[in-house]
């Protein structure tokens, strides 16, 4: 029986044997524990790295050489040779960041990345046999996709266009020079982020390194700064002021939101076990200051990537999202939903599901996503104005929309469990696909009530020759749909 356990833990994990007795001790698969030992060992190897190779300690090449050195060991002891497909994906990119043309640099990143993904994905498909291990590389390798893509985006904003023609987002994060070797592989392999991220800009992770990270954050807030670097002057916050390991608190991605949301409530522990370590490692390494509060305190969720009561308490589709995966949402808003000339909803759903992988029944999911968020807008633009005349009205408001996101998020998560067509047809036919068709009509239904049927005085003023500045920003802005959610940052 005991060797029967032991190899059924070996066929599991390519990486490192060491810790199989503890893997045998404990009855856990063996993939798992090296994680868990990598990610502990990654939290005490952050305080080191924040106390002992501190800017003022250590230049900038010393803290990018061990960062990276760190997380290519953390690497091979967990995923073996599969740490190979990491490292090639991440070389490769800088070659194209290197030599490509700058006017094109974007677009070759994003085939290669995407491109060598999916063909990692496709192959899980047939090694794994639509099985998916607890850890395998393709986590790392979706993270490392976010970093090469969103590089590349931002080094052509610096590089390309003018300040005028970047959004109020895309400047102070904007690269004007080409990273060197060891910045590239320091940003995209860093032992903080390489196994569950989640995804940060180059321009704040290079003022963490070279020690401007918290001056830049201090000065946002107070708009003056003493001192000429980042650690000399400046006082330096401690993580440990936080309660980094409450589970309210941002977590670090290991899987994605839909997953999650229909794990057994029994199993979720382990996933916010991992996320709340991965956030921590982060913050523990001094990466995660993001200012200070309204109150005057340090926040340490410059790379936030969960807010379970946001989700939990959710009253519409896109609340649900917004408040999960928070990185990888702005990942795809500053990737595709702010750059696609038309159809950016779907495109970016399009792009979510490429990323996960090629389980049909990931897209499946996002596909049901698209007119769900699309009657949840309509819905709410349409009638949550009749219930904010009580605070009675509103509460059943709230309630309604409640259950019903909760019950949306359900239907919309189970192909992403299923992976293959016919038992998500068998599933969705077993409910008569009812959110399908309820969605669709609600925002076509919705969108022909409040379809003008003649251009009203403030569109006419705005599309007046004539019409002046203001008139035309406050036009703009009436136009824009209202929301309750306050995360400019995510995909609408």
């Amino acid at each position: 029986m005991g060797e029967r356990v032991e190899s059924a833990f070996r066929v599991e994990t390519t990486g490192s044997h060491w810790l199989l007795p503890v893997s045998d001790y404990l009855c856990f698969p063996l993939d798992q524990v090296n994680f868990l030992a990598c990610q502990l060992f990654g939290l005490a190897a952050a305080f080191w790295f924040r106390l002992y190779l501190s800017p003022s300690h250590a230049n900038p090449l010393v803290r990018h050489s061990v960062a990276a050195l760190l997380g290519v060991v953390f690497l091979i002891f967990c995923f073996g040779w599969y740490s190979a497909h990491i490292l090639t994906l991440v070389l490769a990119s800088y070659l194209i960041i290197i030599n490509a043309d700058i006017n094109n640099v974007h677009r070759y990143s994003m085939v290669t990345a995407m491109g060598y993904l999916t063909a990692c994905q496709v192959s899980r498909v047939f090694i794994y046999n639509y099985g998916v291990l607890s850890t395998d590389f393709s986590g790392p390798l979706m993270i490392v996709t976010q970093k090469i893509t969103t590089l590349a985006f931002q080094l052509h904003d610096g590089m390309c266009k003018k300040s005028e023609q970047l959004t109020s987002e895309q400047k102070p994060l904007a690269i004007n020079v080409r990273p060197s070797l060891i910045e590239y592989l320091s940003y995209n392999l860093n032992f903080m982020s390489v196994f569950v991220g989640p995804c940060s800009n180059y321009k704040e992770y290079i003022d963490f390194i070279e020690g401007r990270h918290i001056r830049r954050k201090l000065k946002q807030h107070f708009g003056t700064c003493n001192g000429q670097n980042g650690y000399d002057k400046t006082p330096d916050p401690s993580p440990l002021q936080l309660s980094v390991f409450s589970a309210e608190r941002c977590l670090s991605e290991i899987a994605d939101l839909l997953r999650l949301h229909a794990v057994p409530p029994h199993a979720r522990p382990k996933f916010y076990f991992a996320w709340t370590i991965a956030d921590a490692v982060n913050n523990a390494a001094g990466y995660g200051f993001s200012g200070l509060d309204e109150n005057g305190k340090p926040s340490w969720d410059l790379i936030c990537n969960l807010n379970i009561l946001g989700i939990e308490t959710a009253t519409s589709f896109k609340a649900f999202i917004d408040n999960w995966n928070i990185q990888t949402g702005i990942w795809l808003k500053t990737v595709c939903y702010d750059r696609a000339p038309k159809h950016r909803l779907a495109l970016t759903f399009f792009l979510s599901a490429l990323w996960h992988g090629v389980y049909p029944g990931y897209y499946f999911t996002f596909i049901t996503a698209i007119p769900i968020t699309m009657a949840a807008r309509a819905v709410r633009t349409s009638v949550r104005h009749y219930f904010l005349g009580s605070r009675g009205l509103k509460l059943g408001y709230d309630i309604l929309t409640w259950a019903a996101t909760q019950l949306a998020i359900c239907y919309t998560v189970m192909p992403f469990l299923l992976l293959a067509v016919e038992p998500t047809l068998v599933y969705y036919r077993s409910m008569y696909f009812h959110v399908h068709i309820i969605s669709i009509l609600a925002a076509i239904a919705l969108h022909w009530k409040h379809k003008p049927s003649e251009p009203s005085a403030a569109s006419k003023t705005c599309f007046s020759s004539s019409s002046s500045s203001s008139s035309s920003s406050q036009c703009s802005a009436q136009g824009q749909p209202v929301h309750s959610n306050n995360n400019t940052n995510k995909v609408d």
